[in-house]
């Protein structure tokens, strides 16, 4: 993933459910001076997160805090780091879930005929039914991650720009009715006050709504499958909090001078007093999770249909990021064996850990059906905040610990700011249990924050029996295991020159592998055999390596026949693990800065109308930092004749290059042709010569070569007319490739779909110039 894609991946963790479920509620807490909370609340995370950007540049893998912590501090600390981690993503998860719920419920009442029925305004049926559908939504989403199926970094930023959109929209219009009205200065500073209950409230509210800050948990969490972890991660995680922090300041201070009293909205809030008696922050504390919806109702034009939609993204995207990171957690302390085994367990099929997803649901579905929203925001924050005091110590540990620890970031004057972060976060703890237990400056009723904290106390001790029944003496017992070796490396001696071939189908090994003979020989390069084995994203890369054994067959046949083609060519063969086979295929060519790279390709059609060679192929030949070549395999037969139609250019030099490489060694006669239509003038035809000509000297004397210009209505049905009396075809990529939807050019592409011999197209790296290429084609509609 790139910055942007990880930016926007913690941008979307923060901008999540907070802001729409919990703004209300902190109002009631905080009052007009929620807007201070979510200041200081911003400069606290500042405090935590330049740990985490430490922490997570050195450290760019699956597990964050939790690894962290068991690396540095004695147990149980790394056991407890992981045990509050899986429990407070899985509250999280609930929280999501429950907003969902609350949402989605709302739309039926707002833009449905359900809306006039009695049975969604009667408050008990409703509450169950926003419940069950916390519930639903919770078990789908713990199938989609069951099913290995993930949301792409494109769709991330989509949905988080759909939320900052509304956002803005729900800002600017509550300040303009802010500044519309002549008296709004009293909203803030009356009844009784801008801080109505001192810095008690104030306190009080960060600890309620310190969960919508902690989306650098999650950006660390994908380190390892950012390019560049070492920079990005730490940028992500500051720039994501200089991005959310704003928007939380100025939509409290939207929400608050932007809401008039009416008595409509007090009807709503089941308020039975004046609107001259009640306060802003007063009726925000009883609309609760409605709040900015009844506020964008009154200024924002379809302020309701906006803010459900914003909401309803918003929470989806949260939910398959919690749900995959709590599994995840599980997973991790499985695969430690400080949880029992059957969470370390991967699905044979679908690839992911079915068993710690499936314990994660049931806990997020318990928690979302049995804990009012306000509860199961408390209780996550006080996990987080526990682990966060114990991120911070290790980050002032490792410095004496790890003392070698490769840093490309280190936090300045150190250890003040982990200290002052401890130091923080201690305070804010005992407001949040204060808030809980007592409710004297909270929402609802004390038994429902008595609930939340006996839960809390709960999962504590339960991690307590676990850890000394069951995770010491496991620990004790595990024995080091040895990595599976990933990278078979043959013939010890190496050339400046490498080939690339991806091989995946044992069928196309020999003919792929026959050409990339051809050109090291005639190149003096050797050949970088690759099989990629793919794991969904909800599985962490390492646990891929336990499936590479169905590809060292593959690997082993590959390497076999290069060695016995008496050719003498150094080999070597690697099996990568990945989440998709572009990058991995990619990462290995920029990793070992490799000049060519040889794929295989079926030649079917097309199916899809964003794909043109298949999402991979596309994805490699686009992006791929060297020249390369697509083969669509024919029928097995010697090289004898090869047909070179050129249309001039760099990438027809390229293909002339790559049939001269052939011909030398399979002693094939080229045949140059140039097309041109029946309408075509004696220019025309004097300048087909000349390219001809210029090619054919390009091509050593001692190969035998032909050239022709041939008359033709269509160009591709002229050369695969001419490619049935030839054993191979290479054809250059053509330049309307650059800005339509084609990788090698539509000339090219019709060949190799209907050619029935075998088709090579080539494309040469073409360096600012396809860079070029590139971004078109990315933004290119």
């Amino acid at each position: 993933m790139s910055l942007l894609d990880i930016t926007m991946i913690g941008v979307g963790a923060m901008i999540g459910a907070g802001v729409f479920a919990l703004t209300g509620f902190a109002a009631g807490i905080a009052g007009p001076a929620i807007t201070v909370a979510f200041i200081l609340n911003g400069i606290v995370a500042g405090f935590i997160a330049i740990s985490y950007a430490e922490l997570g540049a050195a450290f760019p893998e699956a597990g964050g805090g939790y690894l962290w912590v068991k690396e540095a501090l004695v147990d149980p600390n790394g056991f407890y780091a992981g045990w509050m981690s899986w429990f407070a993503h899985a509250v999280a998860c609930s929280l999501y879930a429950v907003t969902f719920g609350v949402f989605l419920t709302e739309f039926f009442v707002v833009f449905t005929d359900l809306g006039t029925s009695f049975v969604l305004f009667d408050v008990i049926t409703r509450h169950i039914i926003e419940k069950t559908i916390a519930a639903i939504i919770v078990v789908a989403f713990a199938y989609i991650n069951y099913r290995g199926a993930e949301e792409t970094g494109s769709a991330e930023i989509v949905v988080v720009v759909i939320k900052l959109v509304i956002l803005g929209l729900f800002i600017l219009f509550g300040i303009m009715a802010t500044f519309s009205t002549p008296t709004w200065p009293a909203k803030f500073v009356s009844r009784p006050s801008f801080a109505p209950e001192g810095i008690a409230g104030i306190i009080g509210a960060m600890g309620f709504t310190f969960i919508a800050f902690e989306g650098y948990e999650i950006i660390v969490q994908s380190g390892e499958e950012v390019i560049n972890p070492g920079k990005n991660v730490p940028k992500a995680v500051f720039y994501s909090l200089f991005i959310v922090v704003p928007v939380y300041v100025l939509v409290a201070f939207a929400l608050i001078g932007g809401l008039k009293i009416t008595p409509e909205l007090l009807t709503v809030a089941d308020i039975g007093r004046p609107p001259s008696e009640v306060a802003v922050w007063q009726a925000l504390q009883e609309l609760g999770e409605l709040g900015l919806i009844r506020a964008a109702e009154q200024f924002l034009p379809y302020g309701a249909a906006l803010l459900i939609i914003a909401g309803l993204a918003s929470t989806i995207s949260a939910l398959n990021a919690t749900v995959y990171s709590s599994s995840r957690v599980s997973f991790a302390m499985g695969r430690d064996r400080v949880l029992p085994g059957t969470f370390n367990q991967i699905h044979p099929e679908k690839k992911t850990p079915h068993v710690a997803i499936f314990i994660s649901m049931i806990i997020i579905v318990v928690m979302a059906v049995t804990l009012p929203i306000e509860s199961v925001a408390a209780a996550a924050d006080i996990m987080f905040i526990l682990l966060f005091l114990q991120v911070n110590w290790t980050v002032i540990k490792m410095r004496s610990t790890h003392p070698d620890l490769p840093r490309t970031y280190t936090i300045p004057y150190m250890p003040w700011p982990p200290v002052i972060g401890i130091v923080l976060l201690l305070i804010l703890l005992p407001f949040i249990i204060y808030e809980l237990g007592l409710a004297a400056i909270g929402i609802g009723s004390g038994n429902e924050g008595l609930v939340a904290l006996s839960v809390t106390a709960i999962w504590m001790a339960l991690g307590l029996v676990i850890y000394y029944g069951y995770s010491a003496e496991k620990e004790a017992e595990k024995l080091e295991e040895e990595t599976p070796i990933v990278v078979a490396e043959r013939s010890p001696a190496s050339r400046e020159t490498e080939i690339v071939v991806p091989i995946a189908n044992p069928e196309s090994v020999e003919s792929l592998l026959q050409t990339a003979i051809d050109l090291a020989r005639d190149r003096d390069a050797e050949i970088h055999v690759i099989s990629v084995v793919t794991v969904p994203q909800q599985t962490p890369i390492d646990q891929g390596e336990q499936f590479i054994d169905d590809e060292r067959e593959v690997i082993d046949q590959a390497i076999s026949f290069v060695e016995t083609s008496d050719a003498d060519i150094p080999v070597k063969g690697t099996i990568r693990v990945g989440h998709d086979v572009a990058r991995a295929i990619l990462n290995t060519v920029e990793q070992y800065d490799s000049e060519l790279l040889v794929m295989g390709w079926r030649g079917k059609q097309r199916r899809r109308r964003d794909f043109v060679l298949g999402s991979n192929i596309d994805t490699v030949v686009t992006n791929a930092p060297c020249d390369v070549l697509v083969k669509k395999i024919g029928p097995v037969k010697d090289i004898e004749s090869i047909l070179l139609p050129t249309a001039g250019g760099p990438h027809s030099t390229f293909a002339a290059e790559i049939a001269q490489s052939i011909a030398r060694t399979t002693d094939a006669q080229i045949d140059i042709v140039r097309v041109l239509g029946p309408t075509a003038s004696e220019e025309d035809w004097a300048d087909a010569k000349e390219r001809l000509d210029a090619t054919t000297a390009d091509i050593d004397e001692e190969i035998p070569t032909e050239q022709q210009v041939l008359e033709g209505t269509n160009v591709a049905d002229t050369i695969i007319d001419q490619s049935a009396e030839h054993d191979i075809t290479i054809i250059g990529a053509t330049r309307e490739g650059l800005l339509e939807q084609f990788v090698f050019g539509a000339i090219p592409e019709e060949v190799g779909h209907r050619a029935e011999n075998t088709v090579i197209m080539a494309k040469r790296d073409l360096g600012i110039t396809s860079k070029a290429a590139r971004w078109f084609k990315r933004w290119s509609p």
